[in-house]
């Protein structure tokens, strides 16, 4: 089949590469000048499983209660909030016990498949990306080991491998933490892992291309008219003069995160996802002669604070923060004083902070926390989109899901659930 995939983020670029692994003739469209340019740039990195759950939670309403007169939280909201009541209705109905706990074994499922995926493709193709294996989840008091322990029977449940530890054991993971930190315990996830998403999705496009995926930069697609075969309008997107291109295909899959509206209209389209951002600083570690490597050896989850801190090679990365309803390109203080204070906790005087780079970035997030996997409705017209804060996580088994459906099988795994049906 000709097939084009409309966009080149992480759910994107590995959506080509399994397409064109099933013989298929695959053209990426993408409006930005690289693959993982957008949410997948300077993200948390982390391919964690075990500790993929949906935003929309039962404890969560208070949390950003309490959040809004906090000076550090790991919610924050805005005035544009007041503009998407719906998305906000259907997020408050998702955290109801029931619906939280369905939603989180659904992406935990596919999260699961997903790295049994990323380590196949690894593995087979001899990707290289900086990666470290190994993640704990920091607790600061024994309200959080509570709560970690209650959601230990659904690790149990899907086979994640997992451990509590006391704070000397998980020093002994982690022997740069500080002694001074205020660790209660720790979860630790050791098959899980943390690296370099936008790596990744470089030396994946490669694969891709070397099965005959095709990648187009720098072009907007304008419009489109769902069928068999359906049709694309493009131009590029920096000469609006330009004559409006036209193309035939099989199939379209929209990897879009946030979708354009232009295009969900032409279809009929009517999805809720909104765009939670992220925040993230990343610095070269600090190394002193005579002293000890000051960071992490692999990945730790400040599970108060909800930010994660990363080892990418020989430098640090901090990232999280969850932003509604605030301009995407405003790059705000106070979520990254958080990210510096979450540091600092832990890991005082690693980062070289005179070199620090800064990223925001929009999170495409459904209200209720799963992705949308899946034909779209009009004939010839498919989804892999809302994927929020777990993009990298759950990529792979999401690509290979759509590759499976498309072609007529059935999936590996069970897919109840990540269809827009649950949306309607």
């Amino acid at each position: 089949m000709r097939i084009a995939v409309i966009g080149a983020g992480i759910v994107g670029v590995t959506t080509a590469y399994e397409l064109a692994s099933d013989g298929h003739e695959v053209t990426v469209l993408e409006r930005l000048q690289a693959v993982a340019s957008e949410a997948s740039f300077a993200n948390a990195g982390v391919v964690a499983p075990g500790y993929v759950s949906p935003w929309a939670a039962p404890w969560m309403p208070l949390k950003v209660a309490a959040g809004l007169f906090a000076s550090h939280s790991a919610v924050r909201f805005g005035g544009g909030v007041l503009t998407m009541p719906g998305w906000l209705w259907r997020y408050l109905w998702a955290c109801r016990a029931k619906t939280h706990r369905a939603n989180r074994r659904r992406m935990q499922r596919l999260a699961l498949y997903s790295r049994e995926r990323l380590d196949a493709l690894t593995l087979v193709h001899g990707l290289e990306y900086e990666q470290q294996r190994g993640y704990l989840v920091l607790l600061r008091s024994a309200r959080e080991l509570e709560r970690a322990r209650a959601g230990l029977p659904v690790l149990d449940d899907i086979g994640v491998r997992h451990e509590l530890l006391d704070p000397a054991a998980a020093r002994a993971r982690e022997p740069a933490i500080s002694a001074e930190a205020p660790l209660h315990a720790a979860l630790a996830l050791p098959n899980d892992l943390v690296g370099n998403c936008r790596q990744f999705a470089h030396v994946l496009k490669l694969q891709a291309q070397q099965r005959g995926a095709r990648f187009r930069f720098g072009v907007e697609v304008r419009r489109l008219s769902a069928g068999q075969p359906g049709v694309l309008y493009w131009q590029p997107t920096d000469n609006e003069a330009a004559p409006i291109q036209q193309e035939r295909h099989d199939a379209i899959v929209l990897c879009t995160g946030i979708l354009p509206p232009r295009l969900a209209g032409r279809v009929g389209l009517r999805l809720p996802v909104a765009a939670v951002n992220g925040y993230s600083m990343t610095a070269p570690i600090r190394h002193r002669e005579g002293e000890p490597d000051p960071g992490p050896v692999s990945g730790v989850m400040d599970e108060r604070f909800k930010v994660s801190i990363t080892r990418l090679g020989q430098r640090i990365r901090v990232a999280g923060i969850a932003e509604l309803g605030v301009d995407p390109h405003l790059l705000r203080d106070p979520p990254l004083v958080t990210l510096y204070k979450v540091l600092e906790d832990w890991f005082p005087g690693a980062a070289d902070l005179g070199k620090v780079q800064h990223w925001k970035g929009a999170r495409p997030m459904l209200p209720d926390g799963p992705p949308v996997i899946g034909p779209a409705g009009p004939p010839g017209l498919w989804l892999n989109l809302g994927h929020g804060g777990s993009g990298w996580a759950l990529s792979c088994g999401s690509a290979r899901v759509l590759a499976d459906q498309i072609a007529g099988r059935t999936p590996e795994i069970d897919i109840e659930g990540l269809d827009s049906r649950r949306l309607r």
